[in-house]
């Protein structure tokens, strides 16, 4: 969310480069950043209005239930789910078999792991709808853009799924605490994701394990996932490797309530839950991200505890050189978001990480690039580096799960 000036200004310039014009409705551009095998149908199908107005609801104005996430699957999966039945979407759920409502879809998979990954809050309008609508290309351009400081760090050895889908405006979400935010986010936003999730499982998983990723409210729709859809299919949950849900809080008391759900307490086991927020030492005021009771994992050590993580124990920050993606785009030697994506770097010991268990944050001292949506985020928070921060040790721990995954299961 926090440098959504920059990736907005940068999505007008590439879209002006495209010659896509506008920031609304209409098809996406045909970028070779969707990575899309098969023909793209135009626009969206399904996916209503950006407000939520839609066809086929129930009579109260919910979808039915056939339509997106289901009725509970009551597997032999032990206690992690009873008989669990996802209820009340709102709204008719985005159309997944349209290949256009895929950033990223893996159509002839290669790898034995997938990754399902959802982008953080790209959408930012004092003057726009509460929601953005799915096919609005100015959206699906800056997600194309932030996956490489985010989800691309699995990408290199995962098969990658990756649906657009309603989102909060990030101006409606000012003056929200987490758990309203959480509760705004159940509307056509959950509709979409469990819709894309639905459609991953039936005609794409093929029963692979799996790791769920996502930064912001990415991260806010993968704990009501886990919270929901997992529960109310515990066969999906067996094969989940981890899921790195950063940049929103997890917490002690959610954890209690979802005990099929266990927080990650180290480097390599499997099945877990992954979050942190990075933030200054002094950050203050209120935090749209950052609960009461949060829990987080350092994101170099892998330790729970306040043991601190030298920026030189790092393997890694990812960086991108603005100033040559600028001159790219103006020379038009760059045409497309997977130009610029390709042209992060990797740079090594920039941020240190300490657990504040108190806050239930991660604390880094050795940055001062802090968001400027102070009034959402308190004065020193690091919301947008939760990923770039520590992008190769998030990478290499990927990794390592992955190995400890099939280590558990050498059947699979």
């Amino acid at each position: 969310m926090g440098e959504m000036r920059k990736w907005r200004l940068a999505a007008l310039a590439l879209a002006a480069v495209l010659g896509l014009g506008g920031c609304a409705g209409g098809a996406a551009s045909d970028d070779a950043a969707t990575a899309q095998t098969e023909e793209a149908a135009d626009g969206a199908a399904g996916g209503g209005n950006a407000n939520g107005d839609a066809n086929d609801e129930n009579a109260d104005g919910t979808a039915n239930e056939s339509d997106a996430g289901g009725a509970a699957e009551n597997g032999d999966a032990g206690d992690k789910a009873a008989d669990f039945e996802i209820r009340d979407l709102i709204g008719t759920p985005t159309d997944y078999s349209v290949a256009d409502n895929w950033m990223y879809c893996d159509t002839e998979p290669d790898e034995d792991v997938d990754l399902f990954y959802i982008y953080p809050t790209v959408y930012d309008d004092e003057d726009g709808t509460d929601l953005s609508a799915v096919d609005d290309k100015e959206v699906r351009l800056i997600a194309q853009l932030v996956y490489g400081k985010t989800g691309s760090a699995f990408g290199d050895y995962t098969n990658v799924y990756a649906p657009y889908y309603r989102q909060t405006n990030l101006a409606v979400a000012k003056g929200m605490t987490g758990e309203e935010y959480e509760e705004y986010n159940m509307q056509e936003q959950r509709t979409d994701i469990y819709a894309a999730l639905d459609y991953f499982f039936e005609h794409y998983n093929n029963g692979r394990p799996f790791i769920l990723a996502g930064h912001s409210q990415g991260a806010c729709l993968l704990k009501i996932t886990l919270g929901e859809y997992m529960q109310a299919h515990p066969d999906y949950l067996e094969r989940m490797v981890a899921c790195y849900a950063v940049g929103f809080s997890v917490t002690d008391d959610w954890l209690e309530e979802h005990p099929y759900v266990k927080f990650a307490e180290g480097a390599d086991d499997t099945g877990v839950i992954i979050s942190w927020n990075t933030e200054g030492p002094d950050n203050e005021g209120p935090s749209l991200i950052v609960e009461g009771n949060a829990v987080s994992i350092n994101p170099i050590n892998w330790k729970r505890d306040t043991t601190t993580a030298d920026a030189s124990e790092s393997l890694g920050s990812r960086t991108l050189d603005e100033a040559a993606v600028a001159a790219g785009m103006k020379d038009g030697t760059i045409t497309s978001a997977e130009q610029v994506n390709d042209m992060w770097e990797v740079v090594p010991g920039v941020a240190d990480a300490t657990v504040d268990l108190e806050r239930g944050t991660v604390i880094c001292t050795t940055q001062d690039d802090y968001n400027e949506n102070t009034e959402i985020f308190g004065t020193e928070s690091f919301h947008s580096h939760d990923y770039d921060f520590y992008y190769e040790d998030i990478k290499a721990n990927g990794k390592a799960r992955i190995e400890a995954y099939f280590a558990e299961h050498p059947a699979e």
